[in-house]
This record gives structure tokens, C-alpha cells and sequence, in this order.
């Protein structure tokens, strides 16, 4: 009810907005210089200035002292100051615009945190909107559009954003920077852009305003009308949108009417208002004449229509203009013959100088040279105005009643005018810089619809609000003479936006029904991006002489004072809150007192009482007609509730403690409660998670009695019903309740019975008692036999409440209060408590059920029903949840992936689905980071125990001493086969296998960089017994995630020509050039799989090998969701095996070329047909290679492959080492059997890649392994004739070029003979990779040589000789 600032919007990317605004500058604060000039006006000004004289210094003075400090820092950089900002009344459209450039931010509605819809402004466009060169925004306006149509009902069609540049050009343009309209109507600097728009009169009496923009220059001021603005902007939106749709740039803009004044006799214009058409009474219009035209002027019937312009600046200070409507009616008959040369020419015109849309900067050029014609102006000469030499003006803003203007100047005043007397009425100093903007209030309908006058029309109040920046304030005045009725300090940096219009296009027809949805004036603070608005109350405006409602308001702010205090005392609070309470005459804010005090968090209980109590007395005291029903009513329901609120504080306090009796229901529980207690344990060790919690919000803190009244409301039959609010203020209401009942620490019979008789419904009783129970399970696990016999009292207690259990209840059909319980503990995420409560509650319904057989049968049977089913489904389910929850529980080992714990309850495994639980495992192992290995481990291990039940203990006899890692995992693995004996179905091995494979691929998607994932879940996939399952499995990771970055792979090796460097691979494919060399290897092995699956089936499909049937536990057969990954798995198409051979030989070739940076086009490999079968869906039936390939296609593959050979030779590279490969990685042993198996596909001669190989291992010294390869080389004769050049390169080496040659090597030289010497000396042995070879190895290569060739071989003899020269130095050696 008093002056609030409401923030309605809140700016996206503003910081966006200003990186691109000063691109390449520094913000910097802008700094003031202000140069006086002293101006003499041509008129006298004497008695001004004497009267003036004395203020001046004192002005001067407090202009210097009111120099607030600048703000230093930042982010405070008043960086918003230098830019040009309009706002659009709608608020749906900010254009922030500096120099040439500008942005557009366009509203967007988005949901909150809270879920709540909010309003945001975020940039729509940014660009340049100058043209000509060095020109800059000096001005801008947004013009919002009404719509034409019939069902509008107040929204704009489109805004407009008018924009005035320094070299006079005015631009219209989009929301979306689309200019419509350019044009030079004059050719100084744009200072100001204003508009007026239609308002429906309030008054009989007042004339229609019509729509204008107005344009103001440093000596002219142009009006365009706004009925003619309206219509040339929606043709010229319309063209545009025409053309575009077209393809062409012409576009013929429609005629512009306007008007020109050039105005006179004033030294300089900063700013103006153009107030609009007034009519001068006769008794104005008989003063004008006497004083313009002497005694014997003679005055027209009716007085002329005039439009009146408002200016300030200097010389004078505020300068007042009048234009005549039309030049047939003069002002005055003797003035008429002196102006009417000036008036004729004020015509409506039609603009020149148009320019054309959407044309780029070369056809721009021409036309821009050669300026348009320029109309000239129309000289219109001042009337009146204020003269005030040294003061000069800054800004002047109309009142939306067009009769008050607010003038801003540099002296630090701003000032009131009267515009219809011309004259100054009021000044406030002390605000240099200050922003202004008005706001107009209309009357509340409430206040005067029942008061006689209620048909005449509603009043409104006027306020003018000042930004003063320098202090950072912003204030709110009453016109004209009112007070200061709000202040809000706000940053310095704010901008103040007041538009001062609102919808163009609107008249008195259209306007009928209509809400106009306008904002009158918005503060945006750059800092916080926020856009808020002024509220402010109808009764701030009128005297506490005429209103009791400002009396009561302002008796409302001293009880806040009051109630702020804290060092007040209690009996001091009371007395005088309860007499200010008593004071207000308004039932209203009587209420809203009386609301505020009762959510007051430092007012005690007692206090509140007494003071509602006495409230309550009066009310009851007075005249049943006269008092406020809902008033009485709040009193009324309030009391009764802090009365409750105190009985039951009062029972929680006392020390009587019911003795608990002796219940034989609750027999068998404790058999319950010591086979649950190993899981309960378990349990516990895992549930105490750290977490950060605000003191307030504990549940040990006591509940204050404002919080207890905010949750409770009294219905009209005097009941009492709990508004479910917050969690956190429902489990504090539940804990207040029942929580020392549930420790044995107060009487619970009582507690019950007070509630009871407050009128709470039993149902939302056990809500509450049931929702402390599972918040506070923690405490619960620490003394479960107690809590769950004080439970069950509790339960019973409130079972036998008047409307708990309905009396005809048949125990055959299901009872919703023990419904109530069930869906409470099957949507709990605390396992173990919700477990409790439901042996618990199982207990107390057989009791019931037990009891109401008795009654009705008095016969020995057990009865059995329907509810009681659904209990044992529900025990049993929750036991399941408590050993599945109690494994999610176990924390991730150092160093693991982690992740948030998944939190299941039976709710959320049922919505699951069918895969449910093997999905939160699968989860679970990813976070425990549990190899594929250990995994199989572990379910072997449940295997065995099937078979063996005696190994486990076994095995605990022996280990005695073992480390604390070693215990953990043990537990680990307990705790999983734990879970897997409660779920033999949902988490049967191939099943959890399949959901462990597709999480870690999901997780490898998330993080391609992580290649262990996807060779973790390759792994998995292997594991998967079932053939149709792992197809399946096999099939949908391909489509799902592979197939996409596959062909990316392939497409960017096509392009480089060779294995990519890591930037292209980030870049086109996802993952660095390591990762990607992992992921070609994964591809390949999961297209084995895929090839090796698709081969079982083929050849099972005779055998007539059935698909698995997957079954899920019986108490889980209501399971509701997705379906698992096997499910789905089972649902895939088989595949085209031929067409994954296809595209495994790719991933095989690509993983070879990343592995061993070999240069290939991958493509290229292939013919027509077998490029185009790449990347297909695998089950389609593609047209393959067959045949014969081209010689020159095979000649390519063969040489890719032995450089793949070559490659793998030089990885090894290691003569000495006698260790086995690896298993992976370059040096893995399989390379050169993939490449023979690979020739085979790709039509390549396998003995060639043999030779190569063994030629490659003898070149790199490797001769151990060569001889092996050797074994299987069938054309020994070309393989003699290449080895035996290696070994003269050997032999040379040793002879010719070795660094220590000895004696014997140069006389064995020379003993040789000459052929061969010749032929030695011919060798290179700079071709060998590793020429110092041992000669026994040489000798033994020279050995095999003469092996395999032929005696009848041309190269014979000389592989005799060498063996000779050889043993010779061996011998020597």
C-alpha cells in the first residue's frame, strides 16, 4: 500500500551488448565539462537578473558541493551514459545504440528456477545502422504499431524503431534492422526524436490530440502527422516484405506529410515537447489582443486553434512557440497582415530525397554523393519565454495531461512549468544531471463505486519522478504541490526511461475495450541487467484531511517500525501494536496490519494472542452490520489457531510421559525386525552423507509460531485444513507435531486427541507423521525397536480418529487410509525407513482387519484379504529396494568416474520399466568403475555359491589378515550378489551385461576422449552369451553411436590424404587424434562381434536356435516404462553380413592408417560400388564389389598394406628384446595376420605381403622373426634373390663402410673375388635400418639362402662366396 519498486524484466547478454558497443575502447566514465557562454539576449532582462542576483552565488555553490564522488570499479563504469537508449512503451523492444553502431533487445518469456514464466529482454539484432560516412546516432525512439485487426485487444502489431543520425538523416527500421524508410528533412544534427500518440479524454471539454512525431534540429523543429506516419510505414513494411519474398530491391515509398518551423529568436535549442492543439478561452483571447493589438483591436467569435511548442536551451532559458492550425485563421485580426507571409508557406508537403532498402554499399555510393533536395523551413517566432541568462536548459518532459512540463538545466534545479500560464511554479535544486519521468494514477474502482458520484469519471493522480544519479536516488513527488511520497536508492548508473506515448494507430473507435499494456516510466540498472517500474497507491496523492485511508496507511508503517525494533520490550511492543491495530478505521488495512504482525518473526506467541484477542473483542463488541465478516473471520480463526499452536507446545514441554502399554498387535515384529537388521545395518554405514544445510532449515530448530500459521488455514466449518507449502516447511510442521511423540518424549494419546479436536483431517495427519518419519531416518536406524513401537501407537492412535478408516470398510476391497501409507513408503527414497513404517503399518491393518472378523464372524478362521496381499507385496518390494539402494550407496573409489548417487525408491524402479534395476546397476558400475572382467568374476562367484553354499565360509576362515582395500571390494562383491539373488530375472548376467555395455557407450558418448569407455563396453558386449541379444546390442550401438562419427572419420582421412592431426579430428569429428585411433579399434572389434553373431545365427537359424525369453520377478510384474536394452536388442532387424564384412575391412584400414601414420585416401581403395555401400543401414541389401578388380586398384591396396607391414616392423623395432608383444597398440602381434587376411579381401597376392615382411624384419634385424614368416613364403626363389641383396648390403657394411675396419677385413677384401668385390662395392647399405648385425646371424641368413634357392639359380655361386667371406671373418673375428 506504499511506493514499491517491482522489477518486471531482466536483460540477457546485456554484457554482450556493451562488448560490442566498444569494440576496440576502453569504457571509460564520461567526463562533465560544462562551459557557461555569457550570452546577452537582445531583450532587457534587468529586473531578471537584479531579482536572480542574490541566488546565483548560492547556486554555484551547492552545484560545486553537490559533486557526488564518481564510482570508482569495473563494473560501476557508467558506461550506459555515452550510449543512446530507448525503450518501447510495450517494454518488448530496447535499442541501445553509440556512434554507428547499435542493438536491438526483443522481450522473450522464459520459465524460472521456481517454475515461474518471466519476462527477459535478449539481443535480437546488432549491427551498423550509419550509412553516409562519419555519421552517428545522436537520437532514438521505438514506436510500437497498433494492430488493424478486429480481435486485437491491445497488443502492437510491430514496433518501429525511428533513429536520428547526426548528418540529419531520420531512419526507420524493424524490430529485426530492416530499414523501411530513410529521409533528409533538414540538414543539421538530429538532437531529439519525440512522439504523441492518441489518449482517450477524460472530460467532456477536452479536444482530441492527434498523433505526431516530432524532429528537433539546432534551429528548425519538424512534425510529421501521425495518421500519415502510421500508413507509410505499414505499405513500406509491406513492400519490403514483397520484395524480399520477390528477390527485388525496388520499392516506391508512399508520401510523407509534414511540416517545417524554424525557430526564431532563440540563442540555442537542446530539447522540446510539443504539447499539441489548444484553444484559448475569450478571456485569454481578448488579453492577446489588447496587449498584441491596442485598444482597438478587434476580436474574431471563435478563438483560433493553435499548436503549441515548448523549448528550452538558452537565451531564454525556456522558450514557448504557438503555430496556427491552418492559414485561414489568424491569431489576432491585426497581426493577421505580419504573419501571414510566414504561415502560407506551413503547408503539408510532400518529403523528397528518398532512398532505396537493402542495396549494398556500391549502389549506395551514387546516390548518397548527390545529396536530395532539402524543403526550407517556415520561420516561426518565439511568443514568450523565461529569460535567465546564465541558466542554461538540459531536458524538458511533458506531463501525460499536457498541461505541466519538468525542466532539467545545469545549475542542478529542475524545475515545474505551467504550461498553459507559462510560467515556472515550482523548483527543486540540488539534482544535477537528473532524469525525469511522470506517472499517473487512476483511482481504485473499489473506493468509490458505492459513493453517489460514482457514474462521473475516475480521478487520477499525477506524480513526477526524479532520477538524480549523482546520489543514486530515485524519488517520487506529488503535483503540484505534494509532498515527497517515495525514495528508493538505486545505482548511479541507471538510466531512467520515460516514453511519455503509447500506441500509434489507435483513435476513439478502436480504442473501445481495449487494455493497453504500456509501461509509463522504467528504471534499467546496466549492473544487474534488472527493468523495474514505479508503483505507486491513488491515496499517496490526497491529504490525511481528505483521506483515512492515508491516516491508517500511515499508522501501518509505524507498527512495521515497531515491529522492525528489536530492542523494544515485550509488554511495551504489545500495548502499542494493540492500540495502533484498534486505531485503523479501514477493515482493509486493518487486515493487512494484522497479517503483517502475525507473520512478524520476533513477536512471541503470547503477544500475538493477547493482541488478536483484543482485536477479536472489539469486532464482537460492534454492530453486526457494520463489521468487516472477513475481518472477524481471520480474528476469529487466527485465535483458535495460536491457541492450538500453544497446547501443543505446552504438551511437548510437560515431563508426563504415557506409559506405554502393552500391545499384543505388535507381536512378531521383532522376528521382523532381526531379519531386516543385517540390511539395516549395511544400510546405515553408507547413509550418513555430508551435506551443507542452513541452520533455519533444521529440523531440531524449534518451529516459530509464524511459520506454524502460514501452514494452516481454518475452513467456514470451523475446521482446520494444512496448506501444503514447501518440503521444508512441511517436514518442520511434522517434525513440531509428532517428532517427540515418535522418541517417547511426550504423551502422543494427548497430541492426538488436541489435533483431533482442532478439526485436522486424520489423512493429513498420517501425511505428516508419516513424512517426519522417512526425514528423519537416520535417528530412526539409532533405536529402531523403540521408534517402531512409538510409530505404532502413533498409527493406531490416529487409525481410530473419527474419519481415518471408514466404518463400512469391507476388508475384501482395498481401504484408501492404509492406501494412504502405501503410496507414501512406495514413493519414499529412505528404503529403510519407508521399510519400518510398512511392517509397521502391515501390522496394524491385520489388527484391524483381525478385530472387524471377530465383530463379525466370532469365529477362529484368519481372515484373509485383499489389503493384506498388497502389504506382503509391498514388504517384500521394500526389502528389495533396501539391498538395491544400500549397493547404490557404497561411495566410488578414489580416482573413479563418481557421479550422484541414483536414489531409487519402488515408484521409480516401476516407472523404469522392465530394465529398470539393470539400469541403476549398470549405473552403478560405471561409478564403482568395475572392469568387465571383475564383473564376470563376481557373477561366477554367485554361480558357484548356487552350487556351493560352504565356499563363502570357506573362505572368510581363511582370510584373517588382509588389507582394507582388499575388504572393501569383498564387500562390494557381497552386496552386488546380494542384489542379484533378490532380482535372479531383472539382473540376470546377459542383461546386466547388456545395460553395463549401452551405459558406458551412452557415457563414451558424452566424453569421446574417454576411449576406455567404449573399450569397456565393446568388453561387456563380448561377455553377452545370448547370440539374438548381443545382435541386437551390436546393432543399435552402430546406428545409435558410432555410425555418425565413423563416416566423419572416413570422410576428413578422404580429405587430408593421410591420419588427420588432432585439431581437424576435434574439429570434425569430436575427439582428439589419440581418441580417435582408440575408436577406429573399437569400431573394428564391434564389427567382428556384429560378423561372428551374424554367422552363429546363420548357422543356428538351421538348428532353429529360439530367441531368450526375458522374465522379470513376480512381486515386480507392474512394471510400467521403457523397455530394457535386451528387450529392445531382441526387436532389431538381422543384418546383411556381407555388408559389415564391407565396412569392417574399412575400420580396419582406417585404424591401420591412424595406427601407423600411413598417407592414404581410404575411398580410393575401392570401386564405385563398394563406395557407395559404405554408411547404409547394415540390414538393407546393398550391391557389393564382385569380381575381378582393376590391376591398378589391387597395385594401390597392395602398396598400403606393405606400408602397414613396414609400419608395424618399425614399431617393434627392438632385436634384443625376447619378450611377447602386447595385445594392443602398434606393436600388437596381430598386425601382420590382419594384413594377409586383409589381402585376401582386397584380391592382394598374400605371398607378397609375406616377402615384404620377411625382407622388413631382416632389414630391421629382426632375423629370429624372419625366419618364422619365412616358414610359409611360397615363391623361395624371387625371396632368395631380394635376401640376398640384403645381405651384400650387410656384408658391405661390415667390409666397406664400418668406422673400425680391421687388417683381416681389408686382406679378406682383397682375397675376394673380383665379381664379387665389384658387387660389394656396388651395394648401398644406407638402405638398412640396422646394418650392425651380429655375422653369426648373417651367416646363418647366408645359410638359408642357399637353402631355398636352386643350384641352377644365376645367383648361386655368389651366395657361395658370401657364405665363404662370411665364415672367413667369422674365423678371424
Amino acid at each position: 500500500m506504499s511506493c514499491s519498486l517491482f522489477e518486471f524484466c531482466r536483460l540477457q547478454e546485456f554484457k554482450t551488448v556493451r562488448d560490442f558497443l566498444f569494440r576496440n575502447q576502453k569504457t571509460e566514465p564520461v567526463e562533465e565539462k560544462r562551459q557557461t557562454e555569457d550570452n546577452e539576449l537582445s531583450w532587457d532582462t534587468s529586473d531578471w537578473e537584479s531579482a536572480w542576483d542574490s541566488g546565483d552565488n548560492k547556486e554555484e555553490e551547492s552545484s560545486s558541493d553537490a559533486k557526488v564522488e564518481e564510482d570508482a570499479g569495473g563494473q560501476g563504469e557508467p558506461w550506459l551514459q555515452d550510449c543512446v537508449v530507448s525503450l518501447s512503451p510495450c517494454s518488448d523492444l530496447l535499442v541501445v545504440a553509440r556512434e554507428h553502431k547499435a542493438a536491438f533487445l526483443s522481450a522473450k518469456w522464459r520459465t524460472d528456477n521456481s517454475g515461474r514464466e518471466e519476462m527477459t529482454l535478449a539481443v535480437s539484432w546488432t549491427g551498423t545502422l550509419s550509412t553516409e560516412e562519419g555519421e552517428c546516432v545522436s537520437s532514438t525512439i521505438c514506436i510500437p504499431l497498433a494492430s488493424q485487426k478486429r480481435s486485437s485487444t491491445g497488443r502492437p502489431d510491430w514496433t518501429c524503431v525511428v533513429v536520428g543520425f547526426t548528418s540529419g538523416y531520420v531512419r526507420f527500421y524493424t524490430e529485426s534492422g530492416v530499414l523501411l524508410l530513410a529521409q533528409l528533412l533538414h540538414e543539421d544534427p538530429v538532437l531529439r526524436l519525440k512522439c504523441r500518440t492518441y489518449e482517450i479524454p477524460r472530460h467532456p471539454g477536452v479536444s482530441e490530440q492527434h498523433e505526431e512525431l516530432s524532429i528537433l534540429y539546432p534551429a528548425a523543429l519538424v512534425t510529421i502527422d501521425g495518421f500519415s506516419l502510421f500508413q507509410s510505414l505499414r505499405a513500406c513494411r509491406n513492400q519490403v516484405a514483397r520484395a524480399t519474398a520477390a528477390g527485388s530491391d525496388a520499392i516506391q515509398p508512399p508520401p510523407l506529410a509534414y511540416k517545417k518551423w524554424g525557430l526564431q529568436e532563440m540563442d540555442n535549442i537542446v530539447d522540446h515537447s510539443s504539447v499539441g492543439i489548444m484553444t484559448l478561452c475569450v478571456f485569454d483571447q481578448m488579453k492577446n489582443a489588447s496587449i498584441l493589438g491596442g485598444f482597438n483591436a478587434s476580436v474574431k467569435g471563435s478563438p483560433p486553434a493553435m499548436s503549441q511548442y515548448v523549448t528550452v536551451g538558452s537565451g531564454p532559458y525556456t522558450g514557448f512557440y504557438y503555430a496556427v492550425e491552418g492559414s485561414s485563421q489568424p491569431l489576432l485580426s491585426h497581426v493577421a497582415m505580419a504573419v501571414a507571409s510566414k504561415l502560407t508557406s506551413a503547408l503539408f508537403s510532400a518529403a523528397s530525397g528518398w532512398l532505396g532498402w537493402n542495396k549494398n554499399k556500391n549502389e549506395e555510393e551514387a546516390p548518397q554523393k548527390q545529396k536530395p533536395k532539402v524543403e526550407p523551413a517556415t520561420p516561426l517566432n518565439i511568443r514568450f519565454g523565461l529569460p535567465d541568462s546564465r541558466r542554461h536548459g538540459e531536458s524538458i518532459c511533458l506531463s501525460p495531461c499536457n498541461t505541466l512540463a519538468g525542466v532539467t538545466d545545469d545549475f542542478g534545479r529542475v524545475t515545474l512549468l505551467d504550461l498553459a500560464r507559462g510560467i515556472a511554479i515550482r523548483m527543486w535544486k540540488g539534482y544535477r544531471d537528473a532524469q525525469l519521468g511522470w506517472l499517473q494514477v487512476p483511482e481504485e474502482r473499489s473506493d468509490r463505486d458505492l459513493s453517489p458520484s460514482a457514474s462521473l469519471p475516475r480521478r487520477h493522480a499525477l506524480f513526477l519522478i526524479i532520477y538524480a544519479p549523482r546520489r543514486g536516488i530515485l524519488e517520487v513527488w506529488a503535483m503540484q504541490q505534494g509532498p515527497r511520497v517515495g525514495a528508493f536508492t538505486v545505482g548511479k548508473h541507471c538510466r531512467l526511461l520515460y516514453a511519455g506515448y503509447r500506441l500509434m494507430g489507435v483513435n476513439s473507435v478502436t480504442s473501445q475495450g481495449w487494455q493497453l499494456h504500456t509501461q509509463q516510466a522504467c528504471l534499467l540498472d546496466p549492473i544487474t541487467g534488472a527493468l523495474r517500474t514505479v508503483n505507486i497507491p491513488f491515496h499517496l496523492a490526497l491529504s490525511d484531511k481528505k483521506s483515512e485511508r492515508a491516516k491508517d496507511m500511515h499508522l501501518v508503517k509505524k507498527l512495521t517500525t515497531l515491529l522492525r525494533s528489536r530492542d523494544t520490550e515485550l509488554d511495551i511492543l504489545e500495548n502499542e501494536a494493540r492500540s495502533i491495530l484498534l486505531d485503523i478505521k479501514h477493515p482493509a488495512v486493518k487486515k493487512q496490519a494484522l497479517e503483517s504482525l502475525l507473520s512478524n518473526k520476533n513477536t512471541p506467541v503470547s503477544c500475538l494472542t493477547n493482541i488478536t484477542r483484543a482485536l477479536n473483542d472489539t469486532l464482537k463488541q460492534q454492530d453486526p452490520e457494520e463489521v468487516d465478516a472477513a475481518l472477524l473471520q481471520l480474528c476469529s480463526s487466527q485465535l483458535k489457531l495460536l491457541q492450538l499452536y500453544t497446547d501443543i507446545q505446552q504438551l511437548h514441554s510437560a515431563a508426563d510421559v504415557e506409559p506405554s502399554a502393552e500391545n499384543d498387535s505388535l507381536e512378531g515384529i521383532e522376528e521382523e525386525l532381526s531379519r531386516v537388521a543385517p540390511t539395516l545395518q549395511r544400510y546405515a554405514q553408507f547413509t550418513p552423507r555430508p551435506s551443507v544445510s542452513f541452520a533455519q532449515d533444521s529440523l531440531d530448530s524449534p518451529l516459530p509460531a509464524q511459520a506454524f500459521l502460514s501452514q494452516m488455514e481454518c475452513t467456514e466449518d470451523e475446521e482446520v485444513k494444512v496448506m501444503r507449502g514447501s518440503e521444508t516447511e512441511w517436514n518442520q510442521l511434522g517434525n513440531f507435531l509428532f517428532w517427540r511423540c515418535l522418541c517417547g518424549k511426550s504423551p502422543l494419546h494427548k497430541v492426538c486427541y488436541t489435533l483431533q479436536q482442532a478439526g485436522i483431517s486424520p489423512q493429513q495427519l498420517l501425511a505428516l507423521l508419516l513424512s517426519v518419519w522417512l526425514h528423519r531416518e537416520k535417528e530412526v536406524l539409532q533405536k529402531p525397536e523403540e521408534s517402531v513401537r512409538n510409530l505404532h501407537r502413533l498409527l493406531v492412535a490416529l487409525s481410530n480418529m473419527k474419519g481415518a478408516v471408514d466404518e463400512s470398510w469391507d476388508p475384501q476391497s482395498i481401504s484408501p487410509w492404509w492406501q494412504q501409507v502405501r503410496t507414501t513408503c512406495v514413493q519414499s527414497h529412505n528404503a529403510a525407513a519407508a521399510l519400518l513404517a510398512a511392517l509397521v503399518a502391515h501390522r496394524a491393518a491385520k489388527a484391524s482387519i483381525t478385530s472387524r472378523a471377530d465383530r463379525k464372524l466370532q469365529t477362529e478362521w484368519e481372515a484373509v484379504s485383499l489389503e493384506l496381499e498388497q502389504w506382503v507385496v509391498c514388504v517384500h518390494q521394500l526389502e528389495d529396494v533396501l539391498v538395491l539402494q544400500t549397493l547404490l550407496l557404497v561411495p566410488p573409489p578414489p580416482g573413479a568416474a563418481g557421479g550422484a548417487t541414483v536414489q531409487c525408491s519402488i515408484k521409480t524402479l516401476l516407472e523404469g520399466g522392465t530394465g529398470g534395476i539393470a539400469d541403476s546397476v549398470s549405473k552403478w558400475v560405471f561409478r564403482q568403475d568395475i572392469s568387465p572382467e571383475r564383473l564376470k568374476e563376481i557373477l561366477q562367484m554367485r554361480e558357484n555359491k548356487e552350487t556351493d553354499d560352504n565356499v563363502e565360509q570357506r573362505e572368510e576362515a581363511e582370510r584373517t589378515e588382509e588389507e582394507e582395500t582388499q575388504k572393501d571390494t569383498d564387500r562390494t562383491a557381497e552386496l552386488l550378489l546380494a542384489v542379484c539373488q533378490r532380482f535372479p530375472h531383472s539382473l540376470s548376467p546377459d542383461l546386466l551385461f547388456a545395460h553395463c555395455c549401452w551405459e558406458y557407450v551412452v557415457q563414451w558418448n558424452k566424453d569421446p576422449e574417454e576411449g576406455r569407455y567404449l573399450c569397456w563396453a565393446v568388453e561387456h558386449l563380448k561377455l553377452v552369451s545370448s547370440p539374438h541379444i548381443q545382435q541386437g546390442v551390436s546393432t543399435m550401438m552402430w546406428s545409435t553411436f558410432i555410425v555418425k562419427r565413423f563416416s566423419a572419420a572416413a570422410f576428413l582421412m578422404e580429405k587430408v590424404g593421410k591420419a588427420p592431426k588432432d585439431r581437424l579430428c576435434r574439429r570434425d569429428v569430436g575427439m582428439g587424434d589419440k581418441a580417435m585411433t582408440s575408436f577406429l579399434g573399437c569400431c573394428v572389434q564391434l564389427l567382428n562381434i556384429l560378423m561372428e553373431v551374424t554367422g552363429v545365427l546363420a548357422d543356428s537359424a538351421v538348428e532353429e536356435v529360439s530367441a531368450p525369453e526375458l522374465s522379470i520377478e513376480e512381486a515386480w510384474c507392474g512394471a510400467e516404462g521403457p523397455a530394457s536394452i535386451a528387450e529392445l536388442a531382441l526387436e532389431q532387424r538381422g543384418v546383411h553380413y556381407p555388408l559389415v564384412q564391407h565396412h569392417c575391412l574399412l575400420a580396419s584400414l582406417l585404424h591401420a592408417a591412424m595406427t601407423f601414420n600411413v598417407k592414404v585416401k581410404p575411398f580410393g581403395l575401392f570401386d564405385s560400388k563398394g563406395k557407395n555401400a559404405f554408411f547404409r543401414d547394415l540390414a538393407t541389401i546393398q550391391l557389393m564389389p564382385s569380381g575381378d578388380m582393376d590391376p591398378g586398384l589391387i597395385s594401390v591396396r597392395q602398396e598400403f598394406l606393405l606400408r602397414v607391414l613396414t609400419g608395424w616392423v618399425q614399431a617393434i623395432d627392438d632385436p634384443a628384446s625376447s619378450t611377447s608383444l602386447p595385445s594392443i597398440g602398434p606393436k600388437a602381434d596381430w598386425w601382420p595376420s590382419l594384413c594377409l587376411e586383409l589381402g585376401s579381401l582386397l584380391q592382394v597376392n598374400p605371398d607378397i605381403l609375406r616377402r615384404h615382411l620377411v625382407c622388413e624384419l631382416y632389414n630391421q634385424g629382426l632375423d629370429l622373426r624372419a625366419e618364422e614368416v619365412m616358414l610359409e613364403v611360397e615363391d623361395k626363389d624371387v625371396l632368395g634373390s631380394q635376401l640376398l641383396v640384403l645381405t651384400g648390403q650387410r656384408l658391405s657394411y661390415t667390409l666397406l663402410h664400418s668406422q673400425d675396419q680391421t687388417q683381416a677385413a681389408m686382406e679378406l677384401l682383397a682375397r675376394l673375388p673380383p665379381t664379387l668385390c665389384t658387387w660389394l662395392k656396388a651395394m648401398d647399405p644406407r638402405e638398412l635400418r640396422c646394418p650392425l648385425v651380429p655375422l653369426p646371424q648373417t651367416s646363418r641368413l647366408v645359410g638359408r639362402l642357399i637353402e631355398i634357392l636352386p643350384e641352377n639359380h644365376a645367383q648361386y655361386s655368389l651366395a657361395l662366396h658370401l657364405l665363404e667371406a662370411v665364415e672367413v671373418l667369422i674365423t678371424e673375428d
